[in-house]
């Protein structure tokens, strides 16, 4: 695994459940490919992590001392530090994600909080194995489970992970960047129906047809690798104009971030096993940036609580705490201008 301690790499080997001790854990992912990768990159203290919507996620949760959580997005640490914080004495976390940098961040940033010994577990993986990952880690029951889903804005401003067209950047988009394909490969390789149905779905971009057409047409002549590559390919089928406030390579962008990290399907798989999680009372609350993840959540957490008349046969599993989603005040957007689109819902175990 990769470990931080003050400002500089260290490595060790363990096995993947957590050893007993007094020790802090950090759940080790195969070394090789990870160890190499993130020992390329910045030092964690460079990770930037702001914690959207953290009084909200406070409020929604209520942990409490004593409490169990899972934060199952941790990226830098910054929700997974407070809700720790507010469970002392006696709570414990257990961090999860598919980004190793973000990992050592998340270990670095809570190891500096003087948190009581034991307190926190992390592991590297993807929060569709969440119930697996949980019930390895000894979090078989729990009060609290966080989604924040999305990217963050360290991912977001590094060029060479490949998410932003801001900076040129190999065209990479992989959270976990030790393996799977990567937006290179999906626009170097798949057809040009294929493509304009992924942009389309993913992205809700109109202009998804003649999008995929220019790119099918122009790595004919050599394969697409940067992120600049592509924003000025959007931007030549899209072009510039409109009241649209935002980038003409953005839907794109997402769709294939999407796509490359399988997010809605890992979304979908995450959710029912966060309930099976949770003990009665407990909560879980999502954070999503778009409309496609929000939807999923939206529907997801009416099924379960029998909004409507649901379909389901079995008894309302949850009772839904926000009615609307919870957005970002004016104060944290001029702060922060990528919470913005940020929407937190909350839902509780029923008895």
């Amino acid at each position: 695994m990769v470990l931080v301690r003050g400002n500089s790499w260290q490595l060790a080997l363990a096995s993947r459940l957590p050893v007993e001790g007094p020790a802090h854990t950090c759940a080790s992912w195969p070394a090789g490919h990870a160890v190499r990768w993130a020992l390329d990159q910045p030092e964690p203290a460079a990770f930037h992590h702001v914690p959207v919507l953290l009084e909200a996620v406070l409020e929604g949760l209520r942990p409490a001392p004593g409490a169990t959580l899972i934060d199952a997005t941790v990226g830098g640490g910054g929700h997974a530090l407070a809700l720790l914080r507010a469970a002392q004495p006696g709570g414990r976390l257990l961090g999860i994600d598919a980004d190793p940098a973000a990992l050592a961040a998340a270990h670095a940033r809570l190891t500096a909080a003087g948190l009581p010994p034991g307190s926190f577990v992390l592991h590297h993986g993807r929060f569709a194995d969440l119930r697996a990952i949980a019930t390895a880690h000894g979090f078989d029951t729990v009060d609290a489970v966080l989604l924040d889903l999305g990217v963050s804005s360290h991912q977001l401003d590094t060029p060479q992970r490949g998410f932003s067209f801001s900076a040129e950047g190999p065209l990479d988009m992989r959270l976990n960047p030790t393996g799977g394909p990567t937006a290179a490969d999906l626009v170097n390789r798949l057809g040009e129906h294929e493509l304009a149905d992924l942009i389309y779905r993913y992205g809700e971009e109109r202009a998804s047809r003649r999008i995929a057409r220019l790119i099918v047409e122009r790595r004919r002549q050599a394969p697409i690798t940067t992120t600049a590559d592509l924003a000025n390919l959007v931007l030549r089928a899209v072009g510039r104009g409109g009241r649209e406030r935002i980038h003409p390579a953005t839907r794109t962008f997402q769709a294939l971030r999407i796509a490359v990290n399988r997010e809605l399907e890992q979304l979908e798989a995450a959710l029912p096993q966060a309930v099976e999680l949770l003990r009665p009372g407990g909560r879980m609350a999502v954070i999503s940036f778009h409309s496609l993840e929000d939807r999923i959540v939206k529907q997801f957490f009416r099924a379960e609580s029998g909004y409507g008349g649901s379909a389901n046969e079995r008894p309302p599993r949850l009772t839904i705490i926000t009615r609307k989603p919870i957005e970002a005040g004016a104060t944290e957007v001029a702060a922060n201008p990528r919470a913005r689109s940020a929407r937190l819902r909350v839902a509780e175990r029923c008895a």
